[in-house]
């Protein structure tokens, strides 16, 4: 580490899972019990807003009774006590980072916690329901939808986020499938730019063999551990 300077985190749901919160794809995640096509399209939220908005009520009210866990905090110490540049790219919706007390934070695929009026363009913090089509709190209009990326949709500050692949030193997945682009993208973008790249993740993902190492375990375990061989331990 004595090279790096300058670091890309991605995360993904592996990252949240020991905090309660369920993964998409693993057994018994959200997308076998409700189809993508139902609750996370534009088309859906067109077809029957009414699904959509309670499903995604249910999970705003539900992270909310979730707490960060051991590797939300080690991300956190690592943010607060590196001294190189640092960006944590996460396509997880929670807010467990900030909570934790992580700053530098990019929230790619949108947040629970945070509504989009499609009247004005705003985007407002949320922490209640949308079912019963509250005002907008900038224009007083009921034209408020989830602050989520859906499929179909561009993720957000893609242009941020390249230009700090771009100048990375180390590019560091963990808790992430490999399945979703363009985020499953990263790593290759990563390595043509010359950075170093790391997996931390459960179990292999669909892009292990792009990465230069690769440790396999529980979040909670295999990050704090990565963390405390930068940091040292904590003092």
């Amino acid at each position: 580490m004595s090279d790096i300077r300058k670091i890309v985190i991605l995360t993904g749901a592996g990252v949240s899972a020991e905090s309660g919160i369920d993964t998409f794809r693993a057994e018994g995640g959200l997308w076998e019990q409700h189809r993508v096509e139902d609750v996370a399209t534009p088309e859906a939220f067109e077809r029957d807003p009414d699904l959509v908005l309670r499903f995604y009520d249910m999970r705003r009210e539900a992270i909310q009774t979730k707490a960060p866990n051991a590797a939300h905090l080690a991300l956190a110490r690592l943010d607060a006590e590196w001294a190189g540049d640092l960006l944590i790219v996460t396509q997880n919706v929670d807010d467990l980072h900030e909570r934790a007390g992580a700053r530098r934070v990019l929230h790619m695929h949108g947040e629970h916690l945070s509504v989009w009026c499609t009247a004005c363009d705003a985007r407002s913090r949320w922490t209640e329901t949308l079912i019963e089509r509250p005002p907008c709190p900038e224009c007083g209009k009921p034209a408020l939808r989830p602050d989520i990326v859906w499929f179909g949709e561009m993720p957000y500050r893609m242009d941020d986020i390249f230009a700090a692949l771009e100048d990375a030193d180390l590019f560091v997945s963990i808790g992430t499938s490999g399945a979703v682009y363009p985020a499953a993208g990263f790593v290759r973008n990563a390595r043509e730019l010359g950075a170093a790249t790391l997996e931390l993740n459960l179990e292999p993902s669909q892009g292990t063999g792009w990465f230069d190492e690769a440790r396999h375990g529980p979040a909670t375990q295999v990050v704090s551990d990565w963390v405390e061989e930068i940091l040292g331990p904590p003092r």
